[in-house]
């Protein structure tokens, strides 16, 4: 049981330092367009939400249904654009580097709480969904 509290504590840190770097790479220098990427946050786990449901093992096997086939493809998408927004925004020259490298932290802290929460689903078997 201790060993659950542990798992969640850290999950909640990840997640908080990822805010955390999402927010302080739009405040510490002073432009607010990094804040695009929330978007694709949040619109990253609703095709999963939608289409697979609490399903997780569907998501790494290979099934003939087209559903799920449609939510891997437009998570993979949401993906990219979580990874392409900030690149897009460095290479006009409305951020900095600084931007891009606290951007795209928070999008690898986002990924390894997601994945690391799905594993502690099929690990544990209990779900939100």
């Amino acid at each position: 049981m201790m060993a659950d509290f542990v798992k969640l504590v850290i999950l909640a840190i990840l997640v908080s330092a990822g805010i955390v770097l999402q927010i302080l790479a739009c405040a510490l220098y002073h432009n607010w367009w990094p804040m695009l990427t929330v978007l694709t946050y949040v619109l990253l786990p609703m095709p999963l939400i939608f289409f697979v449901g609490s399903d997780t093992t569907s998501l790494v096997s290979e099934s003939g249904n087209s559903w799920v086939d449609a939510a891997k493809f437009l998570t993979g998408a949401s993906a990219v654009g979580s990874i392409a927004i900030p690149s897009i925004l460095k290479h006009a020259g409305v951020i900095g580097w600084g931007a891009l490298a606290m951007e795209l932290s928070s999008f690898l802290l986002f990924a390894i709480a997601m994945v690391w929460y799905i594993q502690m689903n099929k690990e544990d078997d209990y779900s939100i969904f």
